[in-house]
């Protein structure tokens, strides 16, 4: 009955991600593509990577959690307002990223690409994180709300708590925790401080 719980969890996410499509299209929010395009190949291949490895319920927030970048991506093609501007430290986090997925198609070893898809999704996480943390305005924060309640629904359907089935979704956890922190540090510190 827990396994159903992840299905939850996956629609809250979804709804998540549609407040975030509409600030996207409205230009209220602005994605930076270089993240949201590795976010989107980095769990499509970590969810494919479990497959191969018998995880069946618990891959579902990870496939959610790749499928919804890429909506988010395809939305910042729509108004030409509604995207971060890439500079070169973007692209940088960018090369190294697909760098990371290259490798995962080069070892084809399951739990090497969960490794490497960890790796290029923080590479793609930094580029969001920075941004997040010098502009938090252009960031909408409930997409990485509902993308950490669906990452944790994980846990219920867990069997074997092997790196195939957990190793995701923990980053998931992470990565969305630390972005909310960015958005809504300057409430909660009450400063304005920035990063270089």
């Amino acid at each position: 009955m827990l396994h159903y719980f992840v299905l939850i969890g996956a629609a809250v996410d979804l709804l998540g991600a549609s407040f975030y499509i509409r600030g996207t299209l409205q230009a209220k929010t602005k994605p930076n593509r270089v993240s949201w395009l590795i976010w989107s190949l980095g769990s499509m291949i970590a969810s494919a990577a479990a497959l191969a490895q018998g995880v069946t319920w618990a891959v579902i927030p990870v496939f959610v959690s790749g499928a919804i970048p890429l909506m988010i991506f395809a939305a910042s093609f729509v108004n030409p307002k509604s995207y971060w501007k890439l500079g070169i430290w973007d692209y940088a986090c960018g090369a190294i990223s697909a760098l990371a997925l290259i490798l995962w198609v080069l070892t084809k070893n399951p739990n090497a690409a969960i490794i490497f898809a960890i790796v290029g999704d923080v590479f793609a996480w930094i580029p969001t994180f920075a941004k997040s943390w010098k502009q938090p305005e252009t960031e909408s924060a409930s997409q990485h709300f509902s993308g950490l309640f669906n990452s944790f629904t994980t846990f219920a359907a867990v069997r074997f708590w092997s790196l195939s089935e957990i190793a995701f979704p923990i980053w998931l956890i992470v990565g969305n925790a630390t972005l909310l922190l960015a958005i809504y540090r300057v409430k909660l510190t009450g400063r304005n401080s920035r990063i270089p």
